[in-house]
């Protein structure tokens, strides 16, 4: 995919994510806390969206395009024999995996982790699914290893559900998607 391929976020519809009180924490991100304790007890006072510069877009259509490249889709059945496993994958992960690896990375990259959201949404089949939302000043990005194109999540056709809290890496807060999904019908 060549990187210029991305739209560029200045002429976008993106707009921010409404968030709601606390809910619960996937079983899977419970458990990857387990493991990863220093991951999920950051806590930050900062709430302002990072800065979405060309610079930092350069940088996440290239994390993206290079993760979702990189590692070959697998069930964590497959995997680890087992229903749900959060991990950094190596080669192969599911949809989670994908979005824990670009989180790293973008953070290594200087992304604050309280911009770097891991967002579990539902898919138009009624399957749930993770994506990585980016929080910026010009709304909300969404980084999927099923769509290569980086977009802002009101165009995306997912509901979401809930997502990381920017203020603790441990904490998940819910999303109002408030969004009207269309339904055309026939009159006869």
């Amino acid at each position: 995919m060549c990187l210029t391929a991305q739209a560029d976020p200045s002429v976008s519809n993106a707009a921010f994510m409404k968030t709601g009180g606390r809910t619960s924490q996937p079983i899977g991100h419970y458990e990857f806390c387990q493991t990863y304790k220093n991951e999920c007890n950051i806590k930050s006072n900062d709430d302002r969206p990072a800065a979405l510069t060309s610079k930092v877009w350069s940088l996440l259509v290239q994390v993206n395009s290079s993760v979702n490249t990189k590692i070959q889709p697998a069930t964590d059945m497959d995997i680890w024999g087992k229903a749900e496993v959060w991990s950094y994958p190596t080669t192969v992960g599911d949809c989670e995996d994908y979005v824990l690896l670009k989180r790293k990375m973008l953070n290594e990259s200087g992304i604050p982790l309280s911009d770097l959201l891991i967002t579990v949404v539902r898919q138009m089949n009624g399957e749930g699914h993770a994506v990585l939302t980016v929080r910026t000043d010009r709304g909300d990005y969404v980084l999927d290893n099923l769509e290569p194109r980086i977009k802002p999540w009101n165009e995306t056709n997912y509901d979401y559900l809930k997502r990381q809290a920017t203020n603790n890496t441990g904490a998940w807060v819910s999303i109002n998607d408030d969004r009207q999904v269309l339904v055309g019908s026939i009159e006869k």
